[in-house]
């Protein structure tokens, strides 16, 4: 077998990454014609099969697994020495991959990343909007954006943002044919827009009052994944929607949507900046977490 160098195994590691040759190939700026290639001049090397395709999809192979298993750390090393590099600059330098649902980049996220690119011109940022919880480390991510704790034990959780509070929505018309509720149990006689996960599990929508705290698996003719598409649902009359207060308030003051069980949603924590608790942060990363911090405490 003719000997391989670690620029060899760069396609192998982007693909096995993104499970898709169009994406890998724009982490690596070449054609997915280009990376297949590369993949099968790999392979040939190899003599072994590094990945299982077909028209539709890409899978690593047992091979495959084992070989992304023992490179991948030895990267992961490789990026950290380069990353700590940056130290010696003048400004942190280099790309930052952040994965987020869509409500926590809008509300959060991206205030604070067009405020941080303006003072480090030299960071590039990619926000990729996903409502599901991803494997951080083996998708190619820096960080993610979540609402509460609801991260892996082996992530670092970092507040990012003001408090939140959830709100009952529907429009005025809505509840001039329907009662509206005044404690969570009345939302199961009414007509809600729920919400589904990736998981295929649906969102059961969470109240709490004096301590009490309940949960109503709401029920409609309208689910989607998405919650600012349940909002527009709401806004079209399809029935009740629940959302962040920040995402509604405009469209309540202005009397397009009218709120309800406001007792019954407390303010929370908010948002978690989280990212891998790996031996080293990449400094750009690093500069981004200070500097969410500092925006955190500046802003009402």
């Amino acid at each position: 077998m003719r000997t391989i160098s670690p620029s060899d195994l760069s396609p192998f590691l982007a693909l096995a990454r993104h499970q898709s040759f169009r994406r890998a190939a724009d982490e690596i700026g070449c054609t997915p014609s280009a990376l297949s290639h590369a993949l099968k001049a790999l392979e040939e090397r190899l003599d072994l099969r590094l990945f299982n395709r077909t028209t539709r999809s890409v899978a690593l192979t047992e091979a495959g697994e084992l070989l992304l298993a023992r490179v991948a750390p030895a990267f992961r090393d490789i990026e950290d020495a380069l990353d700590d590099l940056n130290n010696f600059r003048g400004a942190p330098i280099g790309r930052l991959r952040f994965n987020t649902a869509r409500a926590s980049a809008k509300m959060v996220l991206l205030p604070i990343v067009a405020r941080f690119l303006e003072s480090h011109p030299k960071v590039n940022i990619e926000i990729v909007v996903d409502n599901d919880l991803v494997d951080m480390v083996s998708e190619g991510f820096d960080a993610g954006v979540r609402f509460g704790e609801i991260v892996a034990q082996d992530m670092i959780a970092v507040p990012i943002g003001p408090r939140q509070r959830t709100a009952i929505v529907a429009t005025p018309s809505f509840f001039e044919r329907h009662a509206r509720p005044t404690a969570p149990e009345h939302l199961k006689a009414l007509s809600c827009i729920g919400l589904r996960f990736g998981s295929g599990r649906l969102y059961a929508w969470e109240f709490e009052r004096g301590g009490v705290e309940v949960q109503v698996e709401v029920t409609g003719a309208l689910i989607v994944d998405d919650q600012d598409m349940m909002v527009d649902a709401a806004l079209l009359g399809a029935g009740i929607a629940f959302a962040f207060e920040d995402q509604v308030r405009a469209l309540i003051d202005e009397g397009k949507l009218v709120r309800v069980l406001e007792d019954w949603c407390p303010y929370y924590g908010g948002f978690y900046l989280y990212y891998p608790s790996r031996r080293q942060m990449p400094a750009a990363l690093r500069a981004f977490v200070d500097f969410a911090r500092v925006w955190d405490k500046s802003t009402p």
